[in-house]
C-alpha cells in the first residue's frame, strides 16, 4: 500500500478510487454497506454544512466550532463519495467527464442568460 509521504502531487480520480480501495481491505477490514456509507455520507455533510453556516452564513459560531477543518470536511465527504463508487461499480472519472458534457449541453446559454446571475 502507498504510504502518504509517497502519495503523488495530483491524484486523478482512477487513482484516488484505486487508494481508498486497497486502503479499505488493508487497514479498513472491508467496506461498511452501501446504506451505511449513505448515512455516513449524510453525516458528513452535515458536518460541512455546520461549517458553512457558522462560518459563511448567518449563525454565529460557538466556541467548539472555531477549529472545524473545512477541508478535512470536505476531504471525508469525497472518501465516502468514493467508497459509494467503488461498491457500486461507477468510475468517477467517466462519471464526470459524462456529466460536464451533459451540464454543457443542457446549460450552454442557461447562465448566460440568467439576469439574476448578471447583476
Amino acid at each position: 500500500m502507498m504510504k502518504h509521504e509517497e502519495l503523488p502531487e495530483a491524484l486523478t480520480l482512477s487513482q484516488a478510487q484505486r487508494l481508498v480501495d486497497e486502503w479499505i481491505k488493508t487497514v479498513g477490514v472491508r467496506y461498511f454497506s452501501e446504506l451505511t456509507n449513505m448515512a455516513i455520507l449524510t453525516e458528513e455533510v452535515g458536518e460541512v454544512a455546520r461549517i458553512m453556516a457558522r462560518r459563511y452564513g448567518e449563525q454565529s459560531e460557538k466556541p467548539s466550532d472555531t477549529n472545524a477543518d473545512l477541508a478535512d470536511e470536505l476531504a471525508d465527504v469525497l472518501w465516502v463519495l468514493i467508497c459509494l463508487a467503488n461498491q457500486t461499480g461507477i468510475d468517477l472519472e467517466d462519471a464526470l467527464r459524462k456529466n460536464m458534457d451533459k451540464k454543457s449541453k443542457r446549460d450552454a446559454d442557461r447562465h448566460t442568460n440568467n439576469p439574476k446571475l448578471t447583476a
